[in-house]
């Protein structure tokens, strides 16, 4: 029977490939992806999370994705600290020139 395997571990690519009866998902990992651990990607069957017993169907598209990427670094925690800064006093702007004008009309 024939499915549609989308591995995007490395380069990644999709391919129509022929199984027998019968395969599950824990066994088409294992041909496919034998130097990996099943808890480090993320599987599944028609763009749904699987079980690793599901028995693949005829038609069927399967997508493995690794959670982690190989040479990425895990980022640290960076601790900010927050002083109080005290309010400015006066104006809330200056004038950039002497030519800048600002008008306003007396109240009654």
């Amino acid at each position: 029977m024939q499915i549609l395997f989308i591995n995007n571990d490395g380069s990644g690519f999709a391919d129509q490939i022929q199984i027998t009866e019968g395969t599950t998902v824990e066994a088409l990992f294992q041909q496919r992806v034998s130097h990996g651990r099943p808890q480090d990607y993320l599987i599944r069957v028609n763009r749904q999370p699987t079980t690793a017993g599901y028995v693949l169907q005829e038609g069927d598209r399967v997508s493995i994705t690794p959670t982690k990427i190989e040479g990425a670094i895990s980022r640290q925690l960076i601790t900010v600290f927050l002083f109080p800064v005290p309010s400015p006093k006066g104006a809330p702007w200056e004038p950039d020139n002497v030519l800048t004008v600002s008008t306003c009309s007396p109240s009654s």
